[in-house]
């Protein structure tokens, strides 16, 4: 079964009122399919001849043989195809092999043109790096000699400013001597200062010293009671004699109780051996 060229579809205007622009226009004209290698369709036409030879046994009687299929096929297609905007019939391979060893020059070409951009990325950035390294050096050197021009100004006080620096100058006056009377009379304070220290310090000492004077004061009073309780006065009067008037007074001796109490003899041991 030959396949018959595709016919051309006209393109409708919409609604009747638009037309095809200008773009579009060459489109229209050559509705062919635009290729650019003959080479390159041929080899598309091989790779399409297995499929077409599959599609034979469900083909028709008029065409049994897979030669004329295979011939109508690439015929079809050479008409619906332009080289370049050439038709197939019309271009020759030497233009191709032309345009192919244009394409290997410009390959080569923009090979090298790799190839110095490269070398260009390693060389450049460092010859870029001394030269602004030089430039950097350049401009501190400038900096240092540039020297700003500063004209000096006359301060000339307001008359305001004149009631107030001596009001100023008075308060300085009598506060120097102010500060002058306090750093005479600071060694007199550390003085007093010490003192007051001191004092602090001896004040536990004399609060422990006063307990113990207490302490000592009650034991002396418990002593004097136990003294007087021991002396006392006796008056004897005989049960025979009533008559007698004189009373006889008699005064105890304190007994060594109290001074055995605090100092205990020892008792004497006899040596069994003499």
């Amino acid at each position: 079964m030959a396949a018959s060229p595709a016919r051309p579809r006209t393109a409708e205007p919409c609604g009747g009122t638009q037309r095809p622009g200008p773009d579009l226009a060459p489109a229209l004209a050559d509705p062919r399919v635009r290729c650019y290698s003959k080479r390159w369709v041929r080899e598309v036409l091989a790779r399409c001849g297995p499929c077409v030879r599959a599609l034979l046994p469900g083909a028709g009687a008029e065409e049994s043989q897979p030669g004329d299929a295979l011939w109508n096929f690439e015929t079809a297609v050479q008409e619906n195809i332009t080289i370049n905007g050439e038709p197939w019939q019309e271009t020759s391979d030497e233009d191709e092999l032309q345009s192919g060893s244009d394409i290997k020059i410009l390959e080569d070409q923009f090979d090298e043109l790799i190839v110095e951009t490269a070398s260009k990325r390693k060389q450049c950035p460092r010859k870029i790096v001394v030269h602004i390294i030089k430039t950097m050096k350049a401009e501190q050197e400038i900096l240092k000699l540039y020297k700003p021009v500063v004209k000096p100004q006359e301060i000339r006080p307001e008359p305001s400013q004149a009631d107030c620096m001596a009001d100023l100058r008075q308060v300085t006056g009598v506060t120097s001597k102010q500060i002058g009377e306090a750093m005479k009379s600071l060694p007199a304070l550390i003085e007093r200062a010490e003192g007051f220290s001191q004092a602090l310090a001896l004040q536990p000492v004399l609060e422990l010293c006063k307990l113990r004077q207490e302490v000592f004061a009650g034991c002396k009073a418990k002593e004097e009671n136990k003294i007087q309780s021991l002396i006392t006065e006796v008056e004897i009067t005989p049960t025979e004699t009533a008559a007698k008037k004189n009373s006889v007074l008699k005064r105890r001796r304190p007994s060594d109780a109290i001074q055995l109490a605090r100092y205990p003899l020892r008792r004497k041991r006899n040596s069994l051996n003499t």
